[in-house]
């Protein structure tokens, strides 16, 4: 999408982390921006510390009621949503599925991939009538690959959201609306902090997580390049392609059998 037509951007979880870092690149390109976030506090201190053109929107994904107040309330003040960014995610709890508790499944999968329906939902159809716009959706990483034990539920929404993706994209392309499939490796944020506040678990396993290489920023700035070039995929990382190929190969293999 040419960022220069952009008006109005609309970002869930947009008060800290990756959300916050996608707010900021769009806000230096001239875009107003709503940021959507469950944490009223964060929201609040994140408006408060930026120019005019930031608003606050409280919004819990989960809630569709919720997402046709927010849109309202955000178009009312900004105007129609150019760029949606589904962003919004809770962490893994640690448990392997034979362990894990129901309510945690549920919990995981309603944030990190029904959420990101809920969005879709709530704005696609008005872009694809406008015949421009530009949808983000956040996966992860954990959407391409072979999964590790613990982060099995996470894995299962994050693939979710990459099928739902590139089946939107598919979709809307013919209507002038782009979508672009987010897919970072680990970035330093408070995800764990949230996914506490919304009732979830966390695993504890020491050295799973590797050191962070790259900033909530720099994926933000990554993030609107990408959709003024209307990239079907924005990858952050480059260093785990060998677990995503591993992964392809063990396809394509798959394809021809041994005789």
């Amino acid at each position: 999408m040419d960022l220069s037509r952009a008006k109005h951007a609309f970002i869930t979880g947009g008060a800290s982390g990756i959300g916050l870092g996608i707010a900021d690149a769009l806000a230096r390109r001239g875009l107003l921006v709503t940021i959507a976030d469950i944490d009223a506090a964060a929201m609040a201190t994140v408006v408060a510390s930026r120019a005019a053109g930031f608003r606050g929107q409280a919004l819990d994904t989960r809630d569709r009621k919720g997402w046709v107040i927010a849109r309202a309330e955000a178009e009312s003040a900004s105007g129609p949503v150019d760029i949606l960014v589904n962003n919004a995610g809770i962490a893994p709890d640690g448990r392997e599925f034979a362990d894990m508790e129901p309510e945690s499944f549920d919990r995981i999968l309603a944030i990190n991939l029904t959420g990101v329906f809920n969005g879709v939902s709530t704005f696609a159809a008005a872009m694809r009538a406008r015949g421009r716009g530009h949808i983000v959706n956040t996966a992860s990483m954990a959407g391409l690959t072979l999964s590790h034990p613990g982060i099995g539920a996470y894995t299962v929404a994050k693939f979710g959201v990459v099928a739902l993706s590139e089946t939107l994209r598919t979709e809307l392309a013919p209507h002038g609306v782009g979508v672009s499939l987010l897919c970072p490796g680990y970035v330093a944020t408070n995800l764990p902090q949230n996914t506490v506040k919304l009732g979830g678990a966390l695993r504890t396993s020491a050295g799973i997580m590797p050191a962070a290489t790259v900033t909530s920023a720099e994926v933000g700035e990554q993030v609107a390049l990408a959709i003024g070039q209307d990239l079907p995929y924005i990858i952050t990382h480059g260093g785990y392609w060998p677990q995503v190929e591993k992964r392809f190969k063990m396809i394509r293999e798959a394809f021809h059998p041994p005789q």
